[in-house]
């Protein structure tokens, strides 16, 4: 510094600073040597916190205000430096301002694709990209962390640690979410808030705090979209039997309006084929048509005469075969042979046949 840095360095300080650039962290007041005069003026404006530092040591910290440097209002520096007169002669201190605000629409992004495993899809390569917002929080811990004897620290210095530390919190949250990637954009704003709240203590060990991430978008490999959206526009499409009626009676209807003529052999064959679906329409379907009933499984009966056993008959080959009231008969079903005449299901059978004549009497 030249003669009149000096010069201007033996007046009463006015310390203060206004920043317009939008995006600095921390400023170092300079002043010639580091003097600082007994009753300098210390103004911290909304949005801002100074940080007294003397020997390398954090000696106070102001909140916005205008402040007044005496002994008596920095006990702390006071005993640091240990001076028993009163803090007349000029000390040698630095001063840190801090920006409090909140730095918004910080860029973060996936430099690579992710892999992850689809529970719908399987293997997909993934990248996303979008915004975060950042402020201090402990301007002490910030300067013991990072600033060091920065006297100009910016948010580029501190961003690109911040979007490689979003970026694996992201794929490791996706990694283990199982949230399927057909879902993402129903769950941005859950699984932004969700990385910040896992990622906030990383960023607290610097001074830090990240108050908010947005995600912005999700994106696959330009082959993945295109398979997607062709799987969608059939699901669109709905009845694909409908759809080609429609497009062969489209290409029909091109082919007689063509000036220079169709192609007659195409018409033709189209004509078939749409006639062929208009009778296959006006049928029912096959699977609505039931099968004919099986038939009737027919009950095997038995006739014992003198001693034999007859059969098996049908039940209309009964008379036939000697069928009368006085015959035993059997079928399945029963526990034993049984005269026909104590049969119901004989009756109709038995009705024809005469009954037999009364025994005469001795």
């Amino acid at each position: 510094m030249g003669l009149f840095d000096k010069i201007r360095g033996e007046f009463i300080d006015i310390i203060q600073w206004l920043d317009n650039t939008n995006d600095t962290i921390a400023y170092r007041f300079e002043r010639h040597q580091n003097e600082i005069k007994q009753g300098a003026k210390l103004t911290v404006r909304p949005g801002q916190i100074a940080v007294f530092v003397s020997e390398g040591q954090v000696a106070d910290v102001f909140d916005p205000g205008m402040h007044e440097l005496y002994t008596r209002n920095l006990p702390v520096l006071s005993t640091l430096k240990g001076w028993p007169y009163g803090f007349n002669s000029p000390f040698k201190a630095e001063v840190y301002f801090f920006n409090t605000k909140i730095f918004t629409n910080l860029k973060w992004g996936t430099a690579n694709p992710v892999i992850i495993r689809d529970p719908e899809l399987g293997p997909v390569r993934m990248r996303a990209f979008g915004t975060y917002n950042i402020k201090v929080s402990h301007p002490e811990q910030l300067l013991k962390q990072l600033i060091s004897t920065d006297g100009l620290f910016q948010v580029d210095e501190i961003s690109e640690q911040l979007r490689n530390t979003i970026v694996s919190a992201f794929a490791n949250w996706v990694g283990n979410s199982r949230v399927p990637l057909l879902d993402f954009a129903a769950n941005y704003t859950q699984m932004g808030e969700q990385i910040r709240i896992a990622l906030q203590p990383n960023i607290q060990q610097f001074g830090l705090e990240l108050t908010q991430i947005l995600i912005e978008n999700i994106s696959m490999p330009p082959e993945v979209e295109a398979a997607l959206d062709k799987r969608a526009s059939i699901g669109l499409l709905g009845n694909m039997q409908q759809y080609t009626q429609y497009q062969a009676a489209n290409a029909i209807e091109a082919s007689a309006n063509n000036p220079s003529g169709g192609n007659q052999a195409l018409e033709l064959g189209m004509g078939m084929a749409m006639g062929q679906q208009m009778t296959n329409m006006m049928q029912p379907p096959a699977s609505q048509t039931p099968p004919p009933p099986p038939p009737p499984t027919q009950t095997q009966w038995y006739i014992a005469q003198n001693g034999q056993q007859l059969g098996p008959f049908g039940l209309e080959q009964l008379l036939q075969n000697g069928l009368t009231h006085q015959v035993m008969v059997w079928r399945a079903g029963f526990d034993g042979w049984k005269l026909a005449s104590q049969v119901p299901e004989l009756a109709s059978l038995l009705a024809t046949v005469p009954p037999p004549p009364p025994t005469a009497a001795a």
